[in-house]
């Protein structure tokens, strides 16, 4: 079975979402058969390297709320996010452009440390205030998943795997992808927000029918 992910690695509800998928995943009985690949979707093609001020002022803009509506937002997703283990500090979040990040982690793949990478990354925007549009802050964390700091950096440098995110986008917009976390159970099957664990479970089950699922959900980030 192969699940495709669409997410862009500054999207909270694509963490939360992946780490549901995650717990329906150990009770699934055959977990060893399951291949996850990792898909690209930027939420801001156009955004510089860092975003000026805070996520905040960003999701107020963005919204058009007031910045005390943005600060609920995020109190809500951390809320959310608590719940199954991860500790979100947002108002430590440098939000910026994803590009590369995205190509890093296609990098990672293709030394098979794409799951690695993609939880490290997360992690590191959503607890650690890493600064996702830094070249050399991406690099940085590249041995904790397995690849050396200069050969990441290097990569970085280039233009390699821009193809392999520009696919994925393309590939999103084949499926009619607008909005993350999207996933897509054997091209059969698919679940649109970070749905329930039980949702997850149940897309599991029944990805081996005929028959097709589209749970669709709120809890998911437009592309802008």
């Amino acid at each position: 079975m192969r699940i495709e992910i669409w997410s862009d690695v500054i999207c909270p509800w694509c963490y939360i979402g992946k780490r549901r998928l995650e717990l329906a995943l150990a009770d699934f009985p055959q977990r060893k058969s399951v291949n996850v690949v990792w898909r690209s979707f930027e939420l801001d093609p156009k955004a510089p390297r860092q975003l000026p001020g805070t996520l905040e002022e960003m999701l107020a803009q963005k919204y058009r709320v007031s910045p005390q509506e943005a600060a609920a937002m995020n109190a809500r997703v951390t809320a959310i996010a608590k719940a199954i283990g991860l500790e979100y500090r947002l108002t430590d979040a440098r939000p910026g452009n994803t590009f590369d990040a995205h190509r890093l982690l296609h990098f990672a793949t293709s030394r098979q440390l794409g799951d690695r990478a993609t939880e490290r990354i997360m992690h590191g925007y959503f607890s650690e205030g890493l600064a996702v549009g830094d070249r050399a802050a991406l690099a940085r964390l590249a041995p904790e998943f397995g690849i050396p700091e200069s050969d990441a950096l290097a990569m970085l440098e280039s233009d390699a795997y821009s193809k392999e995110v520009h696919a994925d986008e393309t590939r999103a917009a084949t499926f009619g992808v607008t909005a993350v976390p999207y996933f897509l159970f054997d091209e059969k099957a698919a679940i649109t927000g970070a749905q329930p664990v039980e949702a997850f479970a149940e897309a599991l089950r029944q990805s081996g029918t005929e028959s097709s699922i589209d749970l669709r959900d709120p809890a998911r980030t437009k592309s802008s």
